[in-house]
């Protein structure tokens, strides 16, 4: 248990966990999510053009490992060691990364990478996969942007660097404003701000949960939030 976990009260989640409500929504999600992002790999959707007979082919095989290592991920009963390194039956994220990091493929890799190594306890190897992510425009890629980013500042809170876990909270929140992830990462940013003592920047975010996303989960009990700064 970590030292935010152990003073956490009971009626609060804590400001970092490495499973909050986010990546249970890109759990239940992300087949989808990612199968939409491999076929825009595909077509070259993600910005990278396909005039080349070179770069084309490249492109289309590291989506097709990409695959193999997601379906690995996203088995109900998850290895993410096999995720990670693959076996007789596939690839895994870091044979893409190794073979075709430079390809959009390449690059999803990483950040599934840093999430694996996350899901395993090896923050250190986490968080560089995950900042070796470069964003991506267009939906859903603005999406795995917002995880991205937030589970950057979830690890700097768990190593106790509060000033950057907000600037990567508010980037989570910036890089994907809907109903559904932006709230979580405001609620992370305040209660990051609060740890550090700005209870007026703490306040401004969970202020914007009230009124910016009034329908959301975070929304229900803000009040309590707000009065107790």
């Amino acid at each position: 248990m970590t030292k935010n976990q152990q003073t956490a009260t009971p009626t609060e989640e804590s400001i970092g966990t490495a499973m909050s409500r986010t990546e249970l929504f890109f759990e239940n999600n992300g087949k989808a999510l990612l199968l939409a992002l491999i076929v825009l790999v595909l077509l070259g959707g993600l910005g990278v053009g396909y005039r080349s007979l070179v770069t084309k082919p490249r492109n289309q095989k590291a989506a097709e490992l990409l695959a193999q290592a997601q379906s690995r991920f996203e088995a109900d009963d998850a290895d993410y060691g096999v995720a990670l390194n693959g076996d007789d039956n596939g690839a895994g994220f870091l044979e893409v990364i190794e073979r075709y990091g430079s390809t959009p493929a390449g690059n999803l890799a990483k950040h599934y990478a840093g999430i694996c190594y996350l899901k395993k306890g090896d923050l250190k190897n986490a968080a560089g996969y995950l900042a070796g992510y470069s964003p991506v425009k267009g939906i859903p890629g603005a999406i795995v942007n917002a995880q991205n980013y937030g589970l950057q500042g979830d690890i700097a809170v768990d190593e106790g660097d509060y000033k950057r876990a907000v600037k990567l909270f508010e980037r989570a929140v910036d890089a994907a404003d809907n109903n559904t992830t932006a709230p979580i990462f405001l609620m992370k940013a305040g209660r990051a701000y609060k740890a550090l003592g700005d209870k007026a920047k703490a306040k401004a975010c969970f202020e914007r949960i009230a009124t910016t996303y009034p329908n959301s989960y975070e929304a229900r009990d803000i009040d309590k939030y707000i009065n107790g700064l």
